[in-house]
């Protein structure tokens, strides 16, 4: 039952929330009597990539592979980019290395916590973003050089979809939706596309066809991208599971995310077939590192994550007994009063935040 579980700090607030998230997950894996996991640390990210010129160190890709799974804090200086003008991003190479091809993107109001609609059915947002992370515009991001450049004149970017990658994409949004409705939660999926205009997108939808028929049991339907914004920002308490292309997630879960707090609060999961990586979503934040600002609550609640992974590939229930008493201590803590990050004007830095995540945990 022991797992090893590969650390990347990152840079700016990367490391203090991470060992914030870390402090949180073991507290409770001791409260579900589970084994402390083993840490391979890796060095990754601009700061690293300054002082050595590589954004990942020597083995780190295959060591993070052979772990059971991936924590990553942050990566990200705005100062330090590769010559091209673009920023440093191991994760988008790891993502494409080990296939991690399902981006999950929870989104929930919290007691307490902000919420920038004013209708009082905002506090019951509870929807998961399902963000292909391996092809579609991403596939030709600048690490993976792919880009077709014609010297000053022009850039052309390769949108890619796959049957192999969109299949296993539209089951995984399926099962997780079987999982939602199981604890009482949204369920129904959202092809989110737009298939009116570009062949790739009308053959997303296809396959998503194809696999819907295989769980007729789950409601499914259909939004294009333009009108699912319109759509988060009208009613998103009546979203369930939305699944769509790697650029358009990347968009509407950063939308999704400002409806309930903003990046603070924005976990994330990138999972495939044999790996799993996890991090929060919001960037490294260099202008309030070290100053015991940074709101550890995405990191955190991306642990959470982590350990529900690890139940799912492990088949030991008690992890997921783990994560949800991580979720648990949030929404207890919003709820209380316990949790109030400077992020949302509130008096508590990291540490503090840390202590009162502890407390919580039950």
């Amino acid at each position: 039952m022991k797992m090893n579980i590969a650390v990347i700090r990152g840079d700016g607030i990367g490391g203090d929330c991470i060992n914030a998230a870390l402090a949180v997950m073991e507290k409770a894996l001791m409260l579900s009597r589970l084994p402390m996991p083993e840490y391979t640390d890796i060095n990754a990210g601009a700061g690293f990539f300054a002082e050595t010129g590589r954004d990942i160190e020597e083995g780190g890709e295959e060591a993070a592979g052979r772990a059971d799974a991936i924590f990553l804090g942050a990566i990200g200086l705005p100062a330090i980019r590769h010559p091209d003008g673009t920023e440093i991003s191991p994760h988008l190479r790891l993502r494409d290395k080990f296939g991690l091809y399902a981006g999950v993107r929870p989104v929930r109001a919290f007691p307490n916590a902000p919420l920038k609609l004013a209708a009082p059915e905002a506090g019951s947002i509870d929807l998961v973003l399902i963000r292909e992370s391996t092809e579609g515009l991403f596939y030709s991001a600048a690490v993976h050089s792919r880009s077709r450049i014609d010297g000053d004149n022009a850039v052309e970017e390769t949108l890619r979809i796959t049957r192999s990658t969109t299949e296993k994409l539209h089951r995984f949004a399926f099962r997780l939706a079987e999982k939602r409705k199981n604890l009482g939660r949204g369920h129904k999926v959202t092809c989110v596309d737009k298939a009116n205009v570009f062949t790739a997108f009308a053959f997303f939808r296809k396959i998503f066809d194809e696999v819907a028929a295989s769980y007729p049991h789950i409601a499914h339907d259909y939004s294009y991208v333009d009108a699912m914004a319109l759509e988060l920002i009208r009613k998103p308490w009546q979203a369930g599971v939305l699944v769509t292309e790697n650029m358009f997630g990347d968009i509407l879960s950063d939308l999704a995310a400002g409806l309930v707090g903003g990046m603070g609060m924005a976990s994330c999961a990138e999972i495939g077939d044999a790996n799993g990586l996890f991090q929060p979503a919001h960037g490294s934040a260099p202008d309030i590192m070290g100053q015991d600002k940074a709101n550890p609550i995405a990191t955190v609640l991306s642990a959470g994550l982590l350990l529900d992974y690890l139940a799912d590939k492990s088949g030991y229930r008690e992890y997921a007994e783990a994560a949800i008493r991580i979720e648990r201590a949030v929404e207890n803590g919003f709820a209380h009063r316990d949790l109030r990050p400077v992020e949302f004007g509130g008096d508590m830095g990291t540490k503090a935040m840390t202590k009162s995540l502890l407390d919580n945990l039950s």
